[in-house]
């Protein structure tokens, strides 16, 4: 829907509909603004006072002015205030080309031309931030309208961005729209698949849509059937299966890089296509997004597609266990207990709280037959963590001090935040059973049910360094940040892709 071009020769020069210039608050009428009035409104100065425009973070102000036999809309739009004396954060940046793309829905323009900042205002390269102009931009333009019969209903148009750069910022730039369309088109798949309504997106389209890809991008793939799951003894995956007349699918896509000697690391995405609670049902109204409860598997399958285009120098595998979990007569039943691949087994006290189940499953799998070098989970996983950091920031959890710096790096990088809670082994005596090695949920007097949540996975991912995030209250739904929409986020492309690409 967006075309982005690398443009030079001045902002005012570009042939687009509407210019975009970026204010930080409160800022001075600088000799810029003074010839932009001159030329194009004298009383801009006035009209600042009087729209109360004071470049406030998600503030714009549109002004339409004649020009040379032609009409040319003028953009004002706040950054806010520097995060520091020196730099603006790439996240207030994001933001602002967010709103832009709003403006240009609203307004319906077909063409846009705006400056790249200088990079140095965000303490970044211009090929980075050239990246984020393009992954922020195509990320905001993304709208689930697939449904909507009227025509005007539909948000999407579209639409040109002129990028205009310095010469020397050029090659850089060019670089980083590339690599950011490449980001931005695996996170808009990755929500497209989480948005579609849940009869849709079962687990064998998901299975499929990972087939495509690998197809089309050269990647390793196997899928195992649930009679395949079944005979492996994958009794977590297998026991949440039973309830759904659909098969579940076990998919595992591989990325191997020409460079020797690399290390492998394990992504692995939790897929819930629908997830009702099972026999522990979810009240009615906690269903209405449960469509989303696959948006870990959504994830690492469309990061596969973007790693496999950006080719890093690491291996990677991409691992998502996919079923339903619904109510039937052979459902798992509170009080049953399920053997997992690695042997340990866990009394199933809540059928809701099935994605440890699933993963558990998946864990084993890799680490005993690709033995990486390291892990990364991520998985809607528990309303505890929804509920203590509400929706912009996943929790992240690992008693290994350098997955934690890997994975805190990525999400700064990357723009999706991260928050450190305490895996603490006092809290790890709260997943006991009196009749198997573990429970699937924890013991209420130890509260903390995410940590608890993330210390029953720890079982099955041996002695690899490890990471588990839990995405549940940023994957649907986040509101106030202007690249997103209702609906999915993607939460977790961005971070596995930069994890990839930064990995030494």
């Amino acid at each position: 829907m967006i075309t982005t071009k690398i443009a030079q020769g001045g902002l005012l020069a570009q042939k687009a509909e509407c210019f975009l210039i970026p204010l930080e608050q409160d800022f001075a009428f600088s000799k810029e603004l003074q010839a932009m009035a001159k030329k194009f409104f004298p009383d801009l100065q006035l009209l600042f006072k009087e729209r109360k425009f004071t470049g406030k973070a998600g503030s714009s102000l549109f002004v339409p002015v004649s020009y040379d036999s032609s009409i040319l809309n003028l953009v004002f739009v706040g950054l806010g205030k520097r995060a520091n004396d020196k730099h603006f954060t790439v996240e207030q940046y994001r933001r602002m080309i967010g709103r832009m793309v709003r403006v240009v829905e609203q307004h319906k323009y077909h063409s846009i031309a705006l400056e790249l900042l200088p990079s140095k205002m965000f303490g970044v390269t211009a090929e980075f931030l050239a990246q984020q102009t393009a992954i922020a931009a195509h990320m905001a333009s993304y709208h689930c309208d697939e449904f909507f019969s009227d025509p005007e209903t539909k948000v999407r148009h579209p639409f040109e961005i002129f990028l205009v750069t310095s010469k020397e910022d050029q090659k850089g730039a060019l670089k980083g729209i590339a690599d950011g369309l490449v980001i931005s088109d695996a996170v808009n798949k990755a929500r497209e698949w989480i948005d579609m309504p849940p009869d849709r997106t079962t687990p064998l389209f998901l299975a499929d849509q990972a087939r495509e890809i690998a197809k089309k991008h050269k990647l390793k793939i196997t899928v195992f059937d649930e009679k395949q799951v079944n005979a492996m003894g994958m009794g977590g995956l297998s026991a949440v299966a039973r309830g759904s007349e659909r098969d579940c699918q076990f998919v595992l896509m591989e990325y191997k890089t020409t460079k020797k000697s690399a290390p492998t690391v394990a992504f692995v995405g939790k897929g819930i296509t629908f997830d009702s609670g099972g026999l522990s049902l979810k009240p009615a109204n906690a269903m209405e997004t449960m469509k989303c409860d696959m948006s870990g598997a959504a994830a690492v399958i469309a990061a596969m597609q973007a790693i496999a285009i950006l080719k890093p120098d690491i291996n990677i595998i991409g691992v998502t266990p996919i079923t339903e979990n619904l109510p039937s007569g052979t459902a798992i039943k509170p009080g049953d207990v399920a053997t997992f691949y690695n042997g340990k087994t866990a009394e199933i006290k809540n059928t809701d709280a099935e994605g440890r189940l699933v993963l558990a499953d998946a864990l084993s799998y890799v680490v005993k037959h690709h033995k990486p070098d390291a892990i990364v989970d991520l998985a809607t996983l528990t309303g505890a963590c929804a509920a203590a950091l509400g929706p912009f920031y996943a929790g992240l959890m690992s008693q290994n001090e350098d997955m934690i710096d890997r994975v805190q790096k990525a999400a700064d990088l990357s723009g999706e935040r991260v928050w450190r809670l305490p895996l603490d082994n006092d809290y790890k005596p709260a997943i006991k059973s009196d009749i198997a090695d573990l429970s699937n949920i924890g013991s209420p007097k130890y509260m903390a049910g995410t940590i608890t949540a993330a210390f029953f996975l720890q079982n099955f991912v041996g002695d690899v360094p490890w990471a588990h995030l839990d995405i549940a209250g940023v994957a649907y739904g986040v509101p106030d940040i202007s690249y997103y929409r209702n609906g999915a986020t993607g939460f977790g492309v961005r971070i596995l892709v930069a994890l990839a690409m930064n990995w030494k």
